[in-house]
This record gives C-alpha cells, sequence and structure tokens, in this order.
C-alpha cells in the first residue's frame, strides 16, 4: 500500500529473486510518472544482466535507469525539482545508500529502494536491514519455491546445478541460471555454520 505522507519517506521493496521486487518498483515509477512527478531511477553498475542503462524486471518489464558505482554520486543528480529517487539491487551499494536515503527524505524527497533482504546464505544483506529498519514502509514479497510450491523467501545459489557452498563469494550476478526461489526448509547452503549447538 502506498502512503501519502508529506513530506519525504523511504519505502522498501524487498524479498528473494524472483518475488517481483522489480516488477512492483517499477509499478510504482509509472505512478509517479503519470502524477506528472520528477522521478530519477539508480542501479548498481555491476548489475548489468539486461542492460546498463534500464531497470528490467525478469519478465522484462522496464524503466531508465543511471547506473553508479557508489551510493554518493545519486546526490550528484538530484536537483531541487526531484519528487522521488528509486533505486533497484541497493544491497550491492555500500552502506553510504543508508546515509543517501534518510538525506533525501528529510529533504521532501520520496525515496524507493528495492533489493534482496537476503543473501544466498539465507543472512541479512549489505545495508539493507538498516534500511528496513529505518523505512516509513515496507513491502516485504514472496516467491514460489521451486520445490513446494509454497512461498519462497530465501534465494538458492546453484553452481553446475548444486547447492553452493557457504565460502563462496557473496556477489555472483545472475538469474535463473545460478539462482532459483526456495521456502526456508528447502533452502541449501552447503558448509554452513551451525549457530546453536544443544
Amino acid at each position: 500500500m502506498e502512503q501519502q505522507l508529506h513530506g519525504g519517506w523511504i519505502e522498501v521493496v524487498c524479498g528473494p529473486m524472483f518475488a517481483g521486487k522489480t516488477e512492483e518498483i517499477i509499478r510504482r515509477i509509472r505512478r509517479l510518472e503519470y502524477a506528472k512527478k520528477n522521478v530519477i531511477v539508480f542501479k548498481p553498475f555491476i548489475d548489468d544482466r539486461y542492460s546498463q542503462d534500464e531497470i528490467i524486471s525478469h519478465n522484462k518489464t522496464r524503466a531508465k535507469s543511471i547506473s553508479i558505482k557508489k551510493a554518493m554520486e545519486i546526490l550528484d543528480y538530484v536537483k531541487d525539482n526531484t519528487d522521488a529517487v528509486v533505486v533497484d539491487e541497493a544491497q550491492f551499494f555500500d552502506d553510504k545508500i543508508v546515509d543517501v536515503a534518510e538525506y533525501l527524505a528529510d529533504k521532501g524527497i520520496r525515496v524507493i529502494i528495492g533489493g534482496l533482504d537476503r543473501n544466498f546464505r539465507g543472512e541479512p544483506f549489505g545495508p539493507m536491514p538498516k534500511l528496513l529498519a529505518l523505512a516509513e514502509s515496507v513491502t516485504k514479497l514472496t516467491a514460489i519455491c521451486v520445490k513446494s510450491g509454497r512461498p519462497a523467501t530465501r534465494t538458492q545459489r546453484l553452481i553446475d546445478g548444486a547447492p553452493a557452498k557457504y565460502d563462496d563469494p557473496l556477489v555472483l550476478i545472475g538469474a535463473s541460471e545460478s539462482y532459483e526461489p526456495r521456502a526456508r526448509e528447502f533452502h541449501e547452503v552447503v558448509n554452513k555454520p551451525v549457530r546453536i549447538k544443544k
């Protein structure tokens, strides 16, 4: 549900891969465009799966975007007449994305942020936990588990068809060839440390 607030605020759209996060963000962009609002969309430079100058959902819905390497670069593009700033795949940015989001919201700008809330290990991903804590609005989406058909909250990484190891690199840009949505009980990580032992 979109909030009707005066001034700026932060809203986060999160969930596993294939949950429709980018699709939901593009829906919000379209609504802003229909309302004649000035919107600037950003994505991390490393996410070049489909395009370097667009955010594109897995089912090919798209919106123009600016690729940046560091979160602070966002401020170079924001003008006095900017109504909304949209950031997709925020988990790939440095922690400064949190400060940028807070700064923009304090300036009266609507900030819409999308990203994976968990990494392939099932752990909180990058700056997303702080963004979730600071947001006025959070939309947590689920995908469909490919094993059970139940709601999927995790992203399963596959390497040559087998579950990834815990100590594999945290960032691996890919789509359906490397990842699939899984429910908790079907999410597998090889050599995952046991945090609590009885």
